[in-house]
């Protein structure tokens, strides 16, 4: 008998709906508007801080939320969003105010332990079984993202570039195991992409290699981005 997936963001929509799906929860937008207040009065970097707001709220007022229900590939999207945009957005945001207890290699193991996690076929159907499982998924995955990402701040640049080519290889492992699967591996979906021209194991394979491709390229872009800067030839001081 197959359950009823119901997750925090409703049940999944049909293709000639979701663009009316938003998401008007109370409790979030008022959370959100806040978020944004804080940026315009006291975030170091306002930029930053006000499109990592507007990346969240795509994330989980706009319809990408419900369709998040629909399709695995999207909530890999969504996760890699949130994980790899959002967070250092976040950081860049705070500036130097933000500060993390522990090494950096230590929050790059426990980063990539919580986002494995949940990428299990078990961990992710429990999340999305529940309001409270699926908000213990996305504040685990933001967080230690965030603190990722701020550790690297206190880093050396061989360090930096160090981290982040691991993160990229997980992310490629991790996209290529999902990838060739032999089989659907996430109950939540084996309904919900039919109507979407897609079976269950062609999502799965297209969100495998989201995360295989475009989702490491962040990390190699970043890591390439720190030894240009920490490589480049010091430029002569103004006279």
């Amino acid at each position: 008998m197959n359950r009823i997936w119901l997750p925090y963001c409703g049940a999944a929509p049909l293709p000639e709906e979701w663009l009316m799906r938003w998401n008007l929860d109370p409790v979030l937008i008022a959370a959100l508007a806040g978020a944004a207040i804080w940026a315009w009065l006291y975030a170091e970097r306002r930029s930053a801080a006000l499109w990592s707001v507007l990346i969240l709220a795509t994330l989980f007022i706009s319809p990408v939320c419900a369709l998040t229900s629909a399709l695995f590939s999207v909530r890999i999207i969504h996760h890699v969003a949130l994980t790899a945009i959002a967070a250092p957005l976040l950081v860049r945001a705070m500036g130097d105010s933000m500060r993390m207890i522990g090494n950096p290699v230590m929050w790059t193991i426990v980063h990539i332990l919580l986002f494995w996690f949940w990428h299990a076929p078990d961990a992710y159907a429990f999340a999305l079984s529940k309001v409270s499982a699926y908000w213990t998924m996305q504040i685990t995955l933001l967080g230690s993202a965030v603190a990722f990402w701020a550790a690297l701040r206190a880093a050396s640049a061989p360090s930096v570039i160090g981290l982040l080519l691991a993160m990229m290889v997980q992310m490629g492992l991790l996209g290529a195991l999902i990838t060739f699967a032999s089989a659907p591996l996430y109950a939540p979906h084996w309904l919900s992409t039919q109507p979407w021209t897609l079976t269950p194991l062609e999502d799965q394979q297209l969100a495998g290699l989201i995360m295989w491709a475009p989702a490491s390229l962040f990390y190699l872009g970043a890591a390439l981005w720190t030894a240009w800067r920490f490589l480049a030839p010091a430029r002569p001081a103004s006279t």
